[in-house]
């Protein structure tokens, strides 16, 4: 109920929390009173909150500077300073090891200026001055409020410039803003200044912010020539975002030698390329070749004309621009991606010693790029088929399976070095090197007596989940096992989705880990197999591996039976409603409504089904039927055309959608994984009866 109440705040949520308050005592009544307070201080209802949240702290002790700290916040809000100023009074003395320590100055600061106590809250702040909260944007803000306060109108200027240029994207920057504005200060702020703010917005897919500085920035006085046409350039890429732009307007730009001309000419070049305009496409990046040949704005227009003529299966042309993007900008982000680009259309065009060249090359150049362990596969297959060197090959799959253990190219390896038998690998130091990063010692149990972890199990219970980690963390001795624990108190609510994100963020290093480096509770959690009775019930009915079934939801929703894409797709096998429709029809179901679609043992059973009917379109090849779960079957048959194909690795790294490329091979990867956790899982279960015999 608190869960749904935090989630959801409905009415029914709100009254089942009270009622549960209301019959219960002690700390599980303090806990459904604090998701009471915390919902009512989200709905801004404060009177409700600041209620609430004192009878949280009437009724126990373990989460009461939650209820104190949290209490001081809706008492502010509502204008009561006075009762505000008296929970926050001391408080870091109170509660030494309290989260809300690093925000609590910040909070007191601003309570006191509500009393009018300026000078009270200069002191608040000195006092933490050189402690973690002071590194807080929020800090910053009270500090500013505070100068102001004090009529230290410079000394304010300063930290709410500071605060401003230093945390752009932030709340509190948006306060600062407008305080230097009410102050006649912005136009303090210098031409570059102004310019980091638009940049830090366009950079952050803030496009309509982006534009109105850059616009604003290109109305200054006083500005060179060269800075107003930059700020009108860069304000027409926002409206190329936007989709708002067109080639007049472009056009009317100048026609500058610096790098605001590169990035016109760049403009140029993605409207006509948006237009299928090819002949004025390459006219542009001709251009640029000739006249900005070291801008990053030529490498932005041979990465996005290479990847349109990849698109257009115009091979020889794609591979020239990624060629000579790779060749000019090796520094470029893109670089890596445009080198590989190049090696594999090579290939696909049947340049097999233009490929090998350029697979040795990017196992040299760019070790690190997440391409080459695609390059290290590639070049071990043209060692086996063309160069007829097995042992170079073996080489080559060997090292991806033990340096990337759960990738897709080392299911792939697995399956080449058991077609060459017999292969001994030679040495090849180039890929010696290459190793899987080393796994942290984990701990499978915690402290008994943490009181963190203690108050995030009630925070859980309080649907209080933004809290739960930073709690968990606040444990001096928690590096080992915080990961786990947090994941673990999200299984025990049924959140499987969260368990196993609160994983995947902290052990970056599992697809390359080997499973008995892991323990297996750390495994069980980052493949779960919640619904799994249900799983193999329907996957049965469908002649489906449930193991698959289970990989595909992983991919899909990550377990998360409520979720609801972009796109429209419902649940955890991400069905859209009229698919949904159709295959109940297909089921014998009866009324059918959309929200079904949000049951898993409904999902589930419409999954499978629609699954079984993708494998059956296309031969039982699985690759070819994940390709159209995730981007329709139409566009796998036009893929089917750009073949042919030796052998079905082949198809898989043709897919010109990085996306469904990646999800085709994950899901494969994610199928193997599972098997190897139970395999591992069943051998220790044996060994441990065989043990005890």
């Amino acid at each position: 109920m608190a869960q749904q109440l935090a989630t959801l705040r409905t009415p029914a949520a709100y009254a089942g929390v009270e009622k549960y308050a209301h019959q219960h005592d002690g700390e599980a009544s303090s806990a459904a009173y604090l998701a009471l307070g915390h919902a009512y201080l989200l709905d801004k209802n404060y009177a409700k909150a600041e209620g609430n949240l004192t009878q949280a702290r009437q009724a126990g002790d373990v989460l009461a500077d939650y209820a104190e700290f949290l209490g001081a916040e809706a008492n502010h809000q509502a204008g009561n300073d006075t009762a505000a100023e008296a929970l926050l009074r001391g408080f870091t003395g109170r509660y030494p090891d309290s989260i809300f320590n690093a925000q609590a100055p910040e909070l007191e600061a601003s309570v006191l200026l509500g009393m009018g106590n300026a000078t009270g809250a200069q002191q608040v702040l000195a006092r933490a001055a050189g402690l973690a909260a002071a590194s807080r944007p929020g800090f910053e803000l009270a500090q500013g409020q505070v100068a102001m306060a004090l009529g230290q109108t410079q000394d304010a200027e300063r930290v709410f410039k500071r605060l401003l240029l230093g945390h752009p994207l932030g709340s509190e920057a948006q306060i600062a803003r407008a305080k230097l504005t009410a102050m006649g200060a912005e136009g303090s702020l210098t031409a570059t200044e102004l310019r980091s703010l638009g940049d830090a917005y366009y950079n952050a897919g803030r496009y309509e912010l982006a534009a109105e500085q850059y616009r604003a920035l290109a109305r200054e006085s006083g500005l060179d020539a060269q800075a107003r046409n930059g700020f009108a350039v860069a304000e027409a890429a926002c409206d190329l975002k936007l989709k708002l732009l067109s080639s007049a307007q472009v056009e009317a730009l100048a026609d500058t030698k610096d790098e605001n001309g590169a990035r016109r000419l760049y403009l140029l070049m993605e409207l006509a390329r948006n237009r299928n305009d090819l002949e004025h496409q390459k006219q542009i990046v001709e251009q640029m070749e000739s006249s900005f040949s070291r801008s990053q704005w030529l490498a932005e227009a041979l990465f996005s004309s290479a990847n349109m003529y990849m698109l257009r299966r115009d091979y020889p042309t794609a591979v020239g621009y990624y060629s000579y993007l790779a060749t000019h900008f090796p520094e470029n982000t893109n670089a890596a991606a445009a080198h590989w680009r190049a090696g594999w259309l090579s290939y696909r065009e049947g340049l097999f010693a233009d490929a090998s060249r350029m697979f040795d090359e990017q196992i040299r150049l760019y070790p690190g790029a997440k391409e080459t362990v695609s390059a290290i596969y590639w070049r071990g297959r043209l060692y086996e088929m063309q160069d007829h060197k097995p042992a170079n090959a073996a080489a080559n799959y060997r090292t991806l399976i033990r340096a990337y253990q759960h990738f897709f190219y080392a299911q792939m390896a697995r399956q080449r070095l058991a077609a060459l038998g017999n292969a001994q690998p030679v040495a090849q130091p180039q890929l010696d090197s290459l190793q899987a990063p080393p796994v942290p010692a984990l701990q499978e149990s915690f402290p008994a007596d943490s009181p963190h972890l203690a108050k995030a199990r009630l925070l859980a219970n309080a649907g209080l989940n933004d809290y739960i980690a930073q709690e968990i963390a606040a444990d001096p001795g928690s590096s080992s096992w915080s990961a786990l624990a947090e994941a673990q108190i999200y299984a025990s609510y049924g959140e499987t989705y969260r368990a196993m994100r609160a994983l995947k963020r902290a052990l970056p290093y599992a697809a390359t880990a080997s499973i008995k480096s892991i323990p297996l509770v750390y495994w069980r959690i980052l493949f779960p197999k919640p619904w799994w009775e249900t799983i193999k019930t329907e996957s049965a009915k469908n002649n489906l591996d449930p193991y698959l079934v289970a990989s595909l939801i992983r991919q899909e929703s990550e377990f998360d039976p409520s979720v609801v894409s972009y796109a429209n797709a419902y649940g955890l096998m991400q069905l859209l409603p009229s698919t949904g429709k159709t295959l109940a029809r297909e089921e014998g179901i009866s009324h059918f409504e959309t929200f079904q679609l949000l049951d898993p043992e409904m999902n589930i059973r419409l999954g499978t089904r629609y699954l079984r009917q993708m494998l059956d379109k296309f031969g039982g090849v699985q690759e070819y039927a994940l390709a159209a779960y995730n981007a329709g079957d139409g566009r796998v048959v036009d893929w089917q055309s750009a073949g042919p194909y030796n052998g079905i690795d082949e198809f898989v790294e043709s897919i010109p959608f990085t996306q469904t490329r990646e999800y085709v091979e994950a899901i494969s990867r994610n199928e193997e994984t599972y098997r190897a956790i139970d395999a591992v899982a069943g051998s220790q279960t044996k060994t441990a009866t065989g043990s005890s015999r």
